[in-house]
């Protein structure tokens, strides 16, 4: 960040008075630009046994394999942002979300959510932000092809619960760096 959003003028990095960390701040009108992790939302929509993925048509990395989830906008639950980004990029509704894994990515600045759900019925297509959507039974994931390894580490965790049909709630974090969505 190089000028203020509020005035225009330049800002500096510095630690404000009370505050523990660097932060953008502006000289000439006093406002502390505050930067923090963005919340990525997204869904594990189930139909039957299987599970909807989406090949990706966007960068990062365009072709690869994951489920459906985008950064959470303002003024929407974290629910209802895990539903418009399945319907986005499957062009899936999903019914009964239930959150199932929160993963730290602390080195890119993120945590996934990601809900449990059911399709309202197997009705999907591609989109402008995914080249396929297909239903994948369990021995058919696309392993090599995922794009993230946040979507490896769900899709895991869901394939064992699965066993057992508990879901609870985990977290988990990913500290590997220098790929993105680690």
């Amino acid at each position: 960040m190089k000028f203020c959003s509020q005035c225009g003028q330049p800002v500096t990095l510095t630690v404000p008075d009370d505050d523990d960390r660097l932060r953008h701040v502006c000289a000439s009108c006093g406002a502390i630009h505050y930067q923090n992790p963005k919340l990525v939302v997204g869904c594990i929509p189930v139909w039957e046994d299987r599970i909807l993925m989406c090949r990706r048509d966007i960068e990062p990395r365009r072709g690869f394999w994951t489920l459906p989830a985008g950064f959470l906008e303002n003024g929407e639950t974290a629910a209802a942002g895990a539903r418009r980004e399945t319907l986005e990029e499957t062009g899936a509704a999903v019914v009964a979300l239930s959150p199932y894994l929160m993963v730290d990515i602390v080195h890119i600045h993120q945590i996934y959510l990601m809900f449990c759900s059911r399709l309202m019925a197997p009705d999907f297509h591609p989109t402008r932000e995914s080249a396929e959507v297909k239903l994948f039974e369990e021995g058919e994931i696309p392993w090599d092809d995922i794009a993230f390894k946040v979507v490896e580490k769900t899709l895991r965790y869901y394939l064992k619960d699965r066993i057992s049909g508990c879901f609870a709630f985990r977290t988990d974090k990913i500290e590997i760096k220098g790929s993105i969505g680690d």
